[in-house]
Parts: structure tokens; sequence; C-alpha cells
């Protein structure tokens, strides 16, 4: 078998495009695999201690300005194939939540109208245990496929891993390559009115035209993330050009010229306030990575 990878390599690769923040410094090397296979000879090749990291559509990333130092594996489109089984879908970590949901509504599957309101891959719903709309991904997980830096793949049966809200424990240095997930039968015009109205109904209550990370922070048990900024009065409370959505609070947008450096300052000063005036200390939902500038 060749050792030579046919995906594409790039070197000094701006991230400020990979998220949906937009902002984020250079990667030293972005990698986009051809397909499993590709992907695990290109990480068998890379020394033992290179830095790593997954990326889907950045959706819960913030890249700080001074970049990330290692190697970043790029998935979206590029492992994103899906395949319709009976009640179950076979799907490949690249691919956006929403394609799968509407995907399994046409299907007439019903228990994946939830994925729409993830702005994300499954890789990274995976990664985390996103959810929406009452929904969480690891509810439909039958069993996942993973990778290890070493290009090693490997089958595990879902309740292999311990997953709480937000969370999902892995093994370290370990990436997800596609799952199968477990759904039931529906009724296609009633699924795709639903993922129709549950979109409307995220239009209604939260911000779109600007860029965000998605909910920034974990609503803490019994309550809710966005009611407790809000009642510290934060809801347009701004830092350079972050600043928190007046439409719900939850949402740190970029206004058009922020740094990875303003919106991090602004989700530090955020959980400081909140802390300070109502004793809750906020879990940050976001993944923050890098270097600063």
């Amino acid at each position: 078998m060749s050792d030579v990878c046919c995906g594409t390599l790039r070197k000094q690769v701006p991230l400020a495009r990979y998220t949906s923040w937009r902002v984020g410094g250079p990667a030293r090397q972005v990698y986009q695999p051809a397909d499993e296979v590709d992907l695990g000879r290109f990480l068998a090749q890379l020394p033992e201690n290179e830095p790593l990291l997954w990326l889907g559509l950045g959706s819960n990333l913030l890249v700080r300005d001074g970049g990330f130092a290692g190697t970043v594996i790029a998935l979206h489109g590029q492992l994103a194939q899906f395949e319709i089984a009976g009640t179950q879908l076979h799907v490949g970590a690249g691919a956006a939540c929403a394609r799968i949901a509407r995907a399994a509504a046409r299907a007439g599957l019903a228990g994946a109208s939830f994925l729409a309101g993830i702005p994300g891959t499954i890789g990274g719903a995976l990664a985390m245990n996103a959810g929406a709309f009452g929904g969480e991904t690891w509810d439909c997980v039958q069993q996942v496929h993973i990778i290890n830096r070493h290009g090693v793949c490997q089958q595990h049966a879902a309740d292999a891993f311990q997953v709480a809200y937000r969370q999902v424990d892995k093994p370290a240095d370990t990436g997800f390559l596609g799952t199968t997930l477990q759904f039931r039968v529906g009724d296609a015009i009633e699924e795709q009115a639903r993922i129709r109205q549950l979109l409307q109904q995220r239009s209604t209550s939260q911000p779109t035209g600007k860029p965000s990370g998605g909910s920034t922070f974990r609503n803490p048990p019994g309550d809710f993330a966005a009611r407790l900024i809000e009642s510290c009065g934060l809801k347009g409370h701004q830092i350079g050009g972050a600043q928190v959505s007046a439409k719900h609070a939850n949402f740190i947008l970029n206004s058009g010229a922020a740094t990875a450096r303003d919106i991090e300052d602004l989700i530090i000063y955020v959980q400081a306030e909140v802390q300070r005036q109502q004793g809750v200390l906020l879990q940050p939902e976001v993944h923050i990575v890098g270097e600063t500038a």
C-alpha cells in the first residue's frame, strides 16, 4: 500500500475563514483528507508530539489571534457521506447537522429534527454532545467510528463513552470519523414541517446576520445562562468589536471588527459579572484554542 497522502495540505492558513466567529490567527498547517484511509496515512506520518485540532464548521470554536501552532484536520465536506438504512443513518463526521436533519425528514424518519438547529458538523456534535430544541446528539447514537493520532481506526458502541450535558469523554488525541444514528419511523411531510417550524423559532429568538460562536456558555443546572447574563444588565455590552447580543444574551457577536482577544475578554467579563452578581460561575460551551498574539 502506498504511503503517499492525496489530501490537501496547506501551510500558515488563517483560521478566521474556518470559524463562525470569523476571527483567529493562522494554523501552522491545515490538512483536508481525501478519505478515511488517506487521513490514516497522514496521521501516521506526523510527529508524536504534534498538536492536533479537529475542525468541522468551527461553530463552537474560538481560535486566539496568535493562531494554532500545530496541525488542523479539516473534515467539513471531506467526510460528508451518509447512507439511510431503514431507521438508521450512517453518517460521516464532515456532514453538516442541518443536512442530516433534512435528509432524515425527507426519508420519513422522526427524531432528527433537532439537528437542524445545530450549526456544525456531525463530528463536532459528537465531540461535545451538541443539542438544540430539547434534543441531544448522543440520544441518537448507536455506534461511532474514531481514529487516533497514529491513524488507527476503531468502532465503538455508544455505551463505551461517558456522556453528559455538552460533554463527551473520549480517548485523548482521537477524532470522530462518523457514526450510526438511530431514529424512528415518522411522516415525511410532518417532519419537514417541524424543521421549518423549529428554524423559524430559532430565527425569532436568536441573532442572525452577524458572526457568532453559537451559545457561549453552558446552562447551569436548573437555570439558563441567557437569563443570568440578562439579569446582570449585560445585553448589548461591548468590548472592542465583540458584543453580547441584544436579542439573546448567551450569544456573543462579532460586530464586524472584533479580534479573538475582544471575544475572549468579553467571555471573561461576563463570567466575572455573573459570578459577582448571581453567585454562579458560567462554564464556556465554546472551545478556546491557540496562542495570544
